[in-house]
């Protein structure tokens, strides 16, 4: 398909995109596909897998990353690894479900270890790769009522760090893209259980919590976090890795 925007020519290369049936996995599987790379799109979704996957010319693969022997099928002979997939729950510490804890690390810190071990051998042994983590705002700051969601994004953002130090002799760079609030399903979702946690109204959730920290007013559209995706695997990015580049705003400006 060509070399897009970022300048990545991506010809010949294989990616992996976990929750790459909406939102954010499913804008980088088009933006790595335009790019000119076979990406494999993993979802819960098969529906939707396959529909991104039609869309991309990509294959489409339907997993539940809570379980623990999920990555394990899925393909590793993969030079460029994009771990996406998560969810929300937003509740009080004191009432906030043990179970739906456990299921968010499960999904946001032991699947992308679990893709990053699978994957690695076969990055090494091309002498090239990337690992992109899509973290959040939340892998750098906290917010109320998002426990579960915030210590998931903390820890990738560790796990992103030592696949850097070790990946680096190998020509393989982690790096985390931490976005603040994204145009998805994900964010769509939390507006009901924020109005409750927050006790305000549904419609002023927007901008009484979600823009009331970035100082520009609007949600990141999922094309803004995959066009980053996508440079981070271009030819000028070698020698960035280990890091964790705000797409926030200018939250963290604060």
């Amino acid at each position: 398909m060509g070399t897009d925007l970022t300048g990545a020519d991506l010809t010949g290369r294989t990616a992996l995109v976990t929750g790459g049936g909406s939102g954010i996995g499913r804008a980088c599987a088009v933006a790595l596909a335009r790019a000119g790379a076979l990406v494999h799109v993993v979802d819960r979704d098969g529906a939707a897998a396959r529909e991104t996957a039609l869309a991309t010319g990509g294959r489409a693969h339907t997993a539940d990353l809570a379980d623990p022997d999920a990555p394990g099928r899925l393909p590793s002979a993969v030079d460029i690894l994009v771990n996406n997939a998560g969810l929300q729950h937003v509740a009080p510490l004191q009432d906030f479900p043990p179970d739906r804890f456990e299921l968010i690390q499960k999904v946001m810190v032991t699947a992308p270890f679990l893709l990053i071990r699978h994957c690695l051998p076969h990055m090494y042994a091309g002498g090239w790769g990337r690992v992109v983590n899509v973290s959040s705002v939340h892998g750098l700051r906290a917010s109320a009522y998002k426990s579960a969601y915030v210590a998931a994004k903390h820890a990738l953002e560790g796990l992103s760090k030592v696949a850097a130090i070790e990946g680096a002799e190998h020509g393989v760079t982690s790096n985390c893209i931490s976005p603040g609030y994204v145009r998805t399903p994900l964010v769509e979702r939390q507006i009901g259980a924020q109005a409750t946690a927050h006790g305000i109204a549904p419609e002023d959730v927007l901008t009484d919590v979600m823009l009331t920290r970035p100082a520009i007013k609007r949600l990141i559209e999922p094309e803004e976090v995959a066009a980053l995706a996508v440079w981070l695997c271009g030819p000028h990015t070698g020698y960035l890795t280990g890091a964790s580049i705000p797409l926030d705003g200018g939250w963290g400006a604060h």
